[in-house]
């Protein structure tokens, strides 16, 4: 009984790493790779661009974890 217990806290705070560490990675991945003041207009749109493709991204995951219930 007790093991349970923990088995699920475990996999809750594992759940919630895993998740952290995922939307950290697509964040630095579709983020600004130059300093703002060097950036030019095309830089800040494609940064735009990925930030909001990443935003479907982590939605869609969200939906498949909920489907795989």
């Amino acid at each position: 009984m007790i093991d349970r217990i923990v088995n699920m806290i475990v996999n809750q705070l594992l759940r919630r790493g895993v998740n952290t560490a995922i939307n950290a990675g697509i964040k630095r991945a579709s983020g600004k790779g130059k300093p703002a003041g060097q950036m030019t207009q095309a830089d800040h749109a494609q940064g735009s661009t990925a930030r909001e493709a990443a935003k479907r991204a982590r939605q869609a995951a969200r939906i498949t974890r909920r489907l795989g219930r």
